[in-house]
């Protein structure tokens, strides 16, 4: 799982930064999902060990981050999209992006540690 993250990671980096290039270099906010993506590689990285408790312990980081970013981009969007002001296009497609993104780490994050759990890899 370790692995994935990684390809993850560098999805979310793409997105930082296309969405900050995109917006004309003029919002830094844009750049959050690359700052995700850089948080889940340096995790991703440290969980490549054969030491199974160190692995746990930094992929358990990695899915909390992965939830309170996914959680946080929701409530956000939720935010964009119920309010009266002008939708930026851009900034909503890349939330969706993170959003979708951040939904399917977690649950193959979950999915990974239910069979760990399952085979007796704990």
């Amino acid at each position: 799982m370790a692995k994935i993250t990684l390809v993850f990671a560098v999805l979310l980096i793409v997105l930082g930064l296309a969405g900050f290039l995109a917006t004309g270099s003029l919002h830094p906010t844009a750049l959050i999902p690359a700052g995700i993506g850089l948080l889940l590689g340096i995790f991703g990285l440290l969980a490549i060990t054969p030491d199974g408790n160190r692995r746990r312990l930094f992929m358990h980081i990695n899915v909390a981050i992965g939830l309170v970013g996914f959680l946080g981009t929701m409530a956000e969007l939720f935010c964009n999209l119920t309010s009266s002001q002008v939708l930026d296009l851009t900034a909503i497609f890349a939330k969706l992006a993170l959003v979708w993104l951040l939904l399917i780490y977690v649950a193959l994050c979950v999915r990974s540690f239910i069979a760990a759990r399952r085979t007796g890899k704990v």
